[in-house]
């Protein structure tokens, strides 16, 4: 008898050996969810609700659940199931089983007691009813300003102020043209500004300031962004920040056509005077302001930093009717002052000077430290002008080129590298698609960004591919071109 067992289990081994189990063939063993009780009150008093849920059975193999809200508007909730309330109301709760199962259970929950404060908008198709928005509008509403012209007989300040995520919103609305603030019935006087904002948190966009008594746009106020908007033919600089102002935002604007009676003081932009700290401009333009595009002179204040990005100077120091005129005509004026000793601190990175009177970037006794990344210079009178008199504190240029000679960059400590003067490189015209500078003054395009061109672009063989070094800023190929485009 023993040998017949042994014979019987050495056969059913020798048969287990021989059978080939495929992974398709293992059935894993799981316990569904069978059900779901959703625990949780009604919400009286706050904003937020803790939701539980129950699953059953206590051994589910999956107890993950996801909790979604039949009306968000009225409340919404997260993956931990707690509630957030917005408004008052009743809505349906659901817990719904991640297994296969899709068990789901609801739970109807009321939300009382909270005091909703009304945000409004404001639609205006005029100039009395923009004025009259204007005396009402508070932190986190909206002006929306339809296209058309507003005929304006003074100057508008805005004192009120936003806060940060509830900005207040000036928007114009494209539909059928732009919103234009016409100021042409002031006369030129030092106190006749189209807009003087001094509030914080606004956010001003496609707007069009024109022929303002002085300054189109006086920023005196901090954390604002003036996006998409234009300022031209204004009897003093187009948008000008003082008064400490900080940390303000230009974004997508233009400035062209400024120009003063004695011909001698319109910027298109300037950060200057008493302006704050941390402002930046960014793909921002200035054209044939009669003095410089961007002027950094400062009086009673000191070591301030501003950044300018993708901005482009173009013919400044010349008039609408292209003459030229008597301002200095720069394209980036970096600082200055009057005792020669004040430090503006300037970033420029993909920057362009082209056709100006004057210089393209201009030194005028700043004291500070000024960097210059990947920019383009072309037809400027002196295309990069930074003197041994009362000079820089620090220059740092880097990936930056000339078309012609590039003038000077001298500074109590100068750091240039890869430069297209630099290491046997030559830039001349050869180098690029084109130096047609008409082009930089193309319409924008719909959503305010600049418009493509192909001036200073560079060609497939051009010998500023690649040469230049890593400065932070985005580049194709083993390393950065020179100049304010990478190849495309």
């Amino acid at each position: 008898m023993k040998r017949i067992y042994l014979f019987i289990i050495a056969s059913l081994i020798s048969c287990s050996k021989d059978e080939t189990t495929t992974p398709e063939e293992i059935k894993e063993v799981q316990t569904l969810v069978q059900s779901i009780a959703i625990e949780g009150s009604n919400i009286s008093s706050g904003t937020t609700g803790q939701m539980t849920a129950v699953v059953l059975p206590a051994d589910a193999s999956n107890k993950a659940i996801t909790w979604t809200s039949s009306d968000i508007t009225i409340a919404t909730i997260s993956a931990s199931g707690l509630v957030t309330a917005h408004k008052n109301g009743t809505v349906i709760i659901r817990a719904t089983a991640a297994d296969k199962s899709t068990v789901s259970a609801t739970k109807t929950i009321t939300i009382s007691n909270i005091v909703v404060v009304p945000t409004y908008e404001y639609t205006v198709a005029n100039a009395t009813e923009f004025l009259s928005a204007l005396t009402k509008v508070k932190a986190g509403e909206t002006i929306f300003v339809k296209a058309g012209i507003y005929v304006m007989n003074a100057k508008i300040t805005l004192s009120s102020s936003g806060t940060l995520g509830n900005e207040i919103k000036i928007l114009g609305q494209t539909e059928g043209g732009r919103a234009k603030l016409d100021f042409s019935s002031m006369p030129e006087n030092s106190a006749n500004q189209g807009i003087i904002l001094t509030g914080n948190f606004w956010h001003i966009k496609g707007i069009d300031v024109f022929k303002a008594g002085d300054n189109g746009l006086q920023l005196k106020g901090s954390n604002n962004l003036i996006e998409f908007c234009t300022f031209s033919e204004c009897s003093d600089t187009g948008l000008q920040i003082d008064n400490g102002a900080a940390n303000n935002t230009i974004l997508n604007c233009d400035s062209y056509f400024n120009a003063d009676s004695t011909l001698e003081n319109a910027d298109g932009f300037a950060c200057k005077l008493t302006a704050g700290t941390g402002n930046k401009f960014i793909g921002c333009r200035a054209w044939q302001n009669l003095d410089d595009g961007w002027d950094g002179y400062l009086r009673g204040t000191d070591n301030i930093t501003t950044t300018h990005i993708n901005c482009w100077a173009i013919k400044n120091g010349y008039l609408k009717n292209g003459t030229k005129g008597a301002g200095d005509g720069n394209g980036f004026k970096t600082g200055g002052s009057d005792d020669k000793l004040l430090k503006h601190n300037a970033v420029y990175k993909n920057c362009i000077a082209a056709g100006n009177v004057a210089d393209g970037f201009d030194h005028n006794s700043n004291r500070g430290n000024v960097e210059i990344y990947n920019c383009s210079t072309y037809s400027n009178g002196v295309n990069y002008n930074f003197s041994n008199t009362n000079p820089l504190a620090k220059l740092t240029i880097k990936n930056s080129c000339a078309i012609g000679a590039y003038g000077n960059t001298n500074a109590t400590a100068v750091i240039a590298t890869n430069n297209g003067w630099q290491n046997g490189i030559i830039t001349d015209a050869n180098d690029f698609q084109s130096i047609d500078m008409s082009q930089l003054i193309q319409a924008r395009k719909a959503d305010g960004s600049l418009p493509d061109v192909s001036f200073m672009h560079l060609k497939s063989d051009s010998d500023l591919i690649d040469k230049g070094t890593d400065v932070g800023l985005p580049f194709k190929g083993v390393a950065p071109d020179i100049g304010a485009f990478e190849l495309q």
